[in-house]
């Protein structure tokens, strides 16, 4: 841990320990902040190589709001007693985009608990390029046990 308090930037390999998605829906390229269970931050590229970006220069609102969710469930999950288990979003009370990112674009992306229970939780998330506030939200979570969501692969004979 660094000594302001926050863990190194954490690599796709744990990203992926954490959270259940993958190529080509993992949109958290790298933690830049983690302050557990509190807050976090982290970057994401949109090159438009991404499937949800091709055909349009301008990424998808829906693809900026689940970028900050998933850095909100890193935030959530990462703690050692939330091994197996996924949040699972309940609702979006509020969200504003004020200017459009586009492919090629860097967003820095935030968020941080507003409550935080054993099976529920709230986060404010922000987005960022450069340097400028481009959308805000909030979003209200359950948490639930990953058992019997991800069922085992079926043994192929």
């Amino acid at each position: 841990m660094a000594s302001n308090g926050t863990l190194p930037p954490l690599l796709q390999a744990a990203i992926q320990r954490v959270l259940p998605h993958r190529y080509p829906f993992l949109f958290v390229d790298r933690i830049t902040e983690f302050v557990p269970g509190e807050r976090i931050a982290g970057v994401k590229s949109f090159s438009g190589a991404e499937e949800s970006s091709r055909g349009t220069p301008v990424v998808p609102t829906a693809v900026l709001l689940e970028l900050v969710t998933q850095l909100g469930a890193i935030l959530v999950l990462g703690r050692p007693e939330m091994e197996g288990k996924v949040a699972m979003i309940l609702q979006i009370p509020s969200a504003r985009l004020l200017e459009v990112v586009r492919t090629g674009d860097q967003v820095r992306a935030e968020a941080e608990v507003v409550r935080l229970r054993e099976q529920w939780g709230e986060l404010q998330g922000r987005l960022y390029h450069g340097g400028r506030l481009i959308a805000e939200g909030q979003m209200r979570f359950a948490i639930i046990n990953a058992a019997g969501l991800f069922p085992a692969k079926a043994e192929v004979r």
